[in-house]
């Protein structure tokens, strides 16, 4: 048997796709399971839609994911170039040879003259089938109709009779008929290739023996198939995957439709999530650059590798009907494209949710504030992770917070005030007016801070006595007091303990906070003159 060789091929005109992922941890995974090789082309032959700078995400995106390449771009390979844009002459060979041999030809018609057969066939209501009325075949024909002024593209020369038939491995024998297919451009009149003969000539030449894509591309199948056979290449084996649908839908998932897909709560959820993280961190976000349909969105609002992956291999395929919860190592020994689905997988926000929260919750918590840490730095409110005490801070942050923190960004967004300056700390509007928005709850705060500033022993085991204590003599509620000393510190409604988040503050920094707060909702709501 020959060596198992995949590819991923994307064209650098914009970001890493979820769905594209999808696609490449399938490819990935059948070479990693079968001992193979995975192999990463860079498919830029649209000169005009390419954007050098969208290649270096892309590749960025599979590194932090953990997905691999033995050949490729930037790596190498005993293959190289992997870049079509850099392998022109091989595919001028290669339509030359097919011009040659009769399989393509020069074709002199105009785009009009192509749309005028092509509306007088629907008006007739039959299939379209170009007349090759401006084929050239010799260089007299040639000749004559570049005398008229006419330029040339080459085109296949599709047969008209019997059917494509070929076995996919997903979806089983599949047939489409020669005379419903178009006699394709395979080469510009500038001598630039297009992407099927492009395609088929880096698969033959890499020797990829297993091309796993996309269903999108089945119909692309059977010319591709007919170029290869005609250039007398060995075909690989071909594996057409369900697409990502769209949040509860079959249609498929796009980077651009982020406001249809807003209206889903879930999805909404999702993306403001990563909007507020985002905003903490100063990065500018839009539709183009910051959506949960792209990789980057996840991880720049720190989602797991391990859970992205772990959800999207099940995007279309499954072991059986009850393991959800795979490792890599698990996903690469299990791997296999017999238990490939054909219906579409919808893409569910919650589901993806719910990978990362058991994914986060399996780690450590100094694992946990490891992978926080970065994000502190970025939002401004750490400046040197390897100062004295720093990483034990965090990591007292994160043993407090417990389950509360589902992604390594949420650090900035749910404990910055651990963080922040003692009066630069913001206020919950809402939460102040409702817990410390009349004279007696702003007394009760204040009798309770001046019970601390005499505490001594700053722990939670100790001031969760001292305030249980102040309860009693005070003969009050643990509500009326609890929620407002929160507030004070936290300037939050929610968060960890209340008593872990004294201790971690420290004293001096608490009675500050207090201060200030109290000065603050006696100027906000100051009593009612009588």
């Amino acid at each position: 048997m020959a060596p198992v060789r995949t590819r991923f091929a994307p064209s650098p005109t914009g970001y890493l796709h979820i769905g594209g992922v999808r696609t490449a941890l399938f490819n990935w995974l059948f070479a990693r399971r079968h001992g193979g090789q995975f192999i990463l082309r860079i498919d830029d032959t649209d000169q005009q839609r390419n954007i050098a700078e969208a290649l270096e995400p892309i590749l960025d995106g599979f590194r932090w994911l953990g997905i691999d390449w033995d050949e490729g771009a930037e790596v190498g390979g005993p293959y190289e170039p992997y870049y079509q844009s850099q392998r022109l002459e091989r595919y001028q060979a290669a339509a030359q040879k097919l011009i040659d041999d009769g399989f393509a030809y020069y074709d002199y018609s105009t785009t009009e003259e192509v749309a005028a057969e092509r509306d007088a066939a629907m008006a007739e209501k039959r299939p379209f089938q170009y007349s090759r009325k401006w084929m050239a075949t010799t260089p007299e024909e040639r000749a004559k109709f570049e005398a008229e002024g006419r330029a040339f593209v080459v085109r296949m020369k599709m047969p008209r009779e019997g059917a494509c038939e070929f076995t996919d491995l997903v979806r089983g024998d599949v047939s489409f008929e020669w005379s419903k297919e178009n006699d394709h451009v395979i080469q510009r009149n500038d001598g630039s290739c297009l992407y099927h003969l492009a395609s088929v000539v880096d698969d033959y030449d890499f020797k990829i023996s297993h091309v796993i894509r996309a269903e999108e591309h089945l119909p692309n199948t059977p010319r591709q198939i007919f170029i290869g056979q005609s250039l007398g290449y060995e075909l690989p084996k071909y594996a057409h995957l369900p697409y990502v649908a769209e949040p509860g839908s079959k249609n498929k998932l796009s980077k651009r439709k982020l406001e249809k897909y807003l209206k889903n709560p879930d999805f909404k959820r999702l993306n403001e999530h990563g909007e507020e993280i985002a905003k903490r961190m100063g990065l500018q976000t839009s539709a183009d650059t910051f959506n949960p349909v792209i990789v980057d969105f996840y991880e720049l609002t720190g989602y797991l590798p391990s859970a992205i992956l772990n959800y999207l291999v099940l995007l279309g395929w499954s072991l059986d009907d009850k393991t959800e919860d795979f490792t890599v190592e698990q996903m690469i020994e299990n791997f296999s494209l017999e238990r490939v689905t054909k219906a579409p997988a919808s893409f569910d926000c919650k589901k993806l949710w719910a990978f990362q929260d058991r994914h986060m919750q399996a780690l450590s918590d100094a694992e946990k504030a490891a992978g926080m840490m970065p994000y502190l730095q970025k939002a401004g409110l750490v400046a040197d992770p390897a100062a004295e005490g720093e990483m034990e801070k965090l990591e007292q942050i994160v043993t407090a917070c417990g389950d509360r923190l589902k992604t390594m960004g949420d650090i900035i967004s749910y404990a910055d005030y651990f963080y922040v300056a003692d009066d630069k700390m913001e206020m919950d509007e809402k939460g102040f007016k409702k817990r410390l928005g009349t004279p007696e709850s702003q007394a009760i705060l204040a009798t309770f801070r001046n019970h601390l500033s005499d505490v001594e022993d700053w722990t939670v085991e100790h001031l969760d006595k001292e305030m249980h204590s102040f309860i009693d003599e005070a003969g009050i509620k643990i509500g009326d007091l609890i929620h407002a000393v929160r507030l004070s510190v936290t300037g939050k409604t929610v968060g960890p303990g209340m008593f872990d988040c004294l201790a971690i503050l420290g004293k001096e920094s608490c009675l500050h906070r207090m201060d200030a707060t109290l000065k603050l909702a006696q100027e906000t709501f100051p009593p009612e003159a009588e």
